[in-house]
């Protein structure tokens, strides 16, 4: 019976989606981008008359029926300044407060499902061997120097990741981790699926 899961593998063969090269196999309608228009009762202010703000939205669903999900996955901003690592991005994940759901999407994305070390991208354990620190959860006093310390000890080039509403714009239960100018990407989402992380890491890279 302990060689059942061997023999499955071999019988399925390689099950590592294609993605990036080829569209996501089954794309989550929420998170994605949404269209429509009108008035919404959004908590977190994602809808106003200049219309939705994905970097606050927190995808609850309240702005149903007036918006609907589109399954576009492209829910982040890579800004012009960031630096470009071509081969390799190394990430330092750091949690400031989060509720576990953004920790747990970026794990997926290293799963054989997705494999993300196949297009480049890996996780360091030291921000000293980091190019980039990702940042998940809500700002909070005790992280306020964890923070700064793993940025001072990357090295550089180096770029700072928001990972998740709460990072960008505080969700719906604080203040962001940062400043928003501080960050070279912004990762929106609540969590983000692995498709749009995927995605927006590889843009970061350059590549």
């Amino acid at each position: 019976m302990s060689n059942l899961w061997f023999l499955n593998g071999i019988r399925k063969g390689i099950v590592t989606e294609k993605f990036p090269k080829t569209p996501p196999e089954d794309p989550p309608a929420w998170p994605s981008m949404l269209s429509g228009a009108g008035d919404a009762r959004c908590p977190v202010d994602a809808i106003d008359g200049n219309g939705w703000n994905m970097d606050k939205c927190i995808f609850c669903r309240r702005c149903t029926p007036a918006y609907s999900p589109t399954g576009n996955q492209d829910i982040f901003t890579v800004e012009s300044e960031a630096p470009i690592f071509h081969r390799s991005l190394y990430i330092y994940p750091l949690d400031s407060g989060s509720c576990g759901g953004c920790n747990v999407e970026l794990m997926n994305i290293f799963a054989p499902h997705y494999d993300a070390n196949r297009l480049g991208l890996f996780i360091t354990n030291s921000p000293r061997h980091a190019d980039a620190i990702l940042v998940m959860g809500v700002f909070t006093e005790g992280m306020e120097d964890p923070l700064r310390l793993a940025y001072e000890a990357m090295p550089d080039p180096k770029i700072v990741i928001a990972l998740g509403s709460c990072a960008i714009s505080g969700g719906i239960i604080g203040d962001p981790a940062l400043d928003i100018s501080k960050y070279n990407v912004r990762i929106a989402g609540c969590p983000p699926s692995p498709y749009t992380i995927i995605k927006a890491l590889i843009a970061a890279k350059g590549v």
